[in-house]
Parts: structure tokens; C-alpha cells; sequence
């Protein structure tokens, strides 16, 4: 506990850049709004739960050293970069065909689609992003002192996840709004075209990185 409390500046840091992280637009933020806005507030909370579970998972892999097994294994970097690329451009296809469609998909009876499903893109869509990990890796290397404890790590990570699950969760109420709703009636086709572009980037910038 006295080594956190003297390092309080380096925890507060480590806060600080979690925080601009989670709140910087990604490819988390627009499964959450997508879900959100086309499929309800439940599935918007079941996918930002998805993706918070991915976060956190890293999390636990950053802090059990997962950084040395990357030092050792590089490829392994390479192989989670494509398979999250390829992702990416999945969601993107399947954006761009929801833009080209004329039905409403709130029309849809969205039970078709469970929540187990929800949970899992949530999940999977964090889970390939390699920049959740080094991250991770950034954020504790910046809140730990030399000579830190195991509670040090435990306040860092808890911390975060803390300010990871409300913003998540805190963007699915927030695009499933009645106002938020209505706006994306009356522009669903561009939004979800919008969704697919971002989509595509995102993944064409993982799959074109060295």
C-alpha cells in the first residue's frame, strides 16, 4: 500500500491514458453504436459486455508478462494482426450489405439474433485488435514504479477496467436513446455505409502494417 500511495502520479498516468484510449472512436466504439442503434439497448449492452470481457483479457495476459512471449514469438503479432484485419473487413461486408438493404432492420424480429452472438462479436472484435494488448503493455509500463508490488498491478488494472466498463457501457445507453434511435431511422443507410468504410480502414490499416 506504500508503494502505491507514492506513486500515486504514475497510477493517476497510467488512468489518464486508458482513458483517452477507451474514449478515442475504434472499431469497439462502432460495433457498440451499431448494435446499439440497430439491434436495441440490450444487444448494445451485451456487445460493450463482449468487449469489455476482451479487454480485460488482455489485461490479464499483459500483466501475467505477455510481452515476453511476443519478444520471443514476433509471428505470433503478425498471425493476430491478420486474423483481426480479416475481421474487420468482415463486419465491413456485412455493414455495407445492411447499407444497400431498403428494410429497417429495428422491423427485424432481432431475437433471431442471441445474445449469445452479441457477446462473442464483442469479444472477438477486441480480442484480434493488437493494439488492445500493447496497450496494455503501454499503460502498465507507465503506472509501475520500480520494485512494484502485485497490488500495484491490481490497482492499475482495476482501476481501468472500472473506467473501461463504464464508458462501454455507457455508450450503448447513449446510442440507443429514443433521439439517437430516430436519427438513425432516418439515416440508417448512411450510417451503416459510414460504419462499413470506417470498417474497412480499420481493417486494410492491420492488414498493411509491418
Amino acid at each position: 500500500m506504500q508503494v502505491i500511495l507514492e506513486n500515486l502520479p504514475q497510477v493517476f498516468s497510467a488512468y489518464l491514458v486508458y482513458l483517452v484510449a477507451v474514449l478515442s472512436p475504434g472499431p469497439a466504439t462502432m460495433a457498440i453504436a451499431s448494435a446499439s442503434l440497430g439491434q436495441g439497448r440490450r444487444h448494445g449492452f451485451t456487445m460493450a459486455a463482449g468487449i469489455f470481457c476482451g479487454s480485460m483479457t488482455w489485461a490479464l495476459a499483459a500483466s501475467a508478462g505477455l510481452a515476453t512471449v511476443l519478444t520471443h514469438y514476433a509471428h505470433a503479432v503478425t498471425v493476430l494482426r491478420i486474423v483481426g484485419g480479416l475481421y474487420l473487413l468482415y463486419l465491413a461486408l456485412r455493414a455495407f450489405r445492411s447499407a444497400a438493404s431498403t428494410t429497417d432492420p429495428m422491423a427485424r424480429d432481432t431475437a433471431a439474433k442471441s445474445f449469445r452472438h452479441t457477446f462473442l462479436r464483442g469479444y472477438a472484435i477486441h480480442l484480434t485488435n493488437p493494439k488492445a494488448i500493447f496497450a496494455w503493455l503501454a499503460i502498465l509500463s507507465l503506472g509501475l514504479p520500480a520494485g512494484a508490488t502485485g497490488g500495484t498491478v491490481a490497482v492499475i488494472v482495476a482501476g481501468c477496467l472500472t473506467t473501461g466498463f463504464t464508458v462501454f457501457m455507457g455508450y450503448a445507453w447513449l446510442f440507443s436513446l429514443p433521439g439517437a434511435l430516430r436519427a438513425y431511422r432516418s439515416a440508417r443507410r448512411y450510417i451503416e455505409g459510414t460504419l462499413a468504410v470506417l470498417f474497412t480502414a480499420a481493417g486494410a490499416r492491420l492488414l498493411l502494417q509491418h
